[in-house]
């Protein structure tokens, strides 16, 4: 599982002109499920995300989780992120989950996300999406998540 984080300041996701999810202050996800990718990935990748300190305090340093600014998580499916790029100038998506299995794991993250107290909007799976944000900072980090653990 690999998955992009940005710090936003507000970010949204349209479908066909229809804003289907939307946050003020938090997480922008996108989220690429790959085919080796189980349940025990989406929970170890949701407990690194809900302490993750990347929020300043009031002196600066990255010591505030999301919980402590009462930030919500926007989660966009990312095809994408499973491509790889090495080989040719076309990208190869042998590494990515076909959709069947990538769903109910992006849905599960969400609900993970969610029982664990966090706000939770959506984009909607499989869709052509438009996401929106302002990335505040910007911050941004790839988190990966193999084998039950972090990389």
């Amino acid at each position: 599982m690999r998955l992009i984080l940005q710090r936003v300041e507000n970010a949204s996701v349209r479908v066909a002109g229809e804003v289907v999810g939307a946050i003020d202050r938090g997480i922008l996800l996108l989220v690429g499920i790959e085919r080796q990718d189980t349940p025990k990935e989406v929970e170890v990748a949701a407990d690194k995300l809900a302490g993750l300190r990347i929020f300043e305090d009031d002196a600066g340093k990255m010591n505030l989780d999301i919980g402590a600014v009462q930030g919500r998580f926007l989660v966009v499916s990312q095809f994408t992120l499973g491509a790889s790029l090495a080989k040719g100038r076309r990208p190869s998506f042998n590494h990515s989950a076909a959709p069947d299995k990538a769903r109910p794991l992006v849905e599960a993250l969400m609900a993970r996300l969610t029982d664990l107290g966090f706000g939770v909007a959506g984009g909607r799976f499989g869709a052509d999406m438009k996401v929106q944000l302002v990335n505040d900072g910007p911050v941004t980090f790839v988190l990966d998540v193999r084998q039950g653990k972090v990389l």
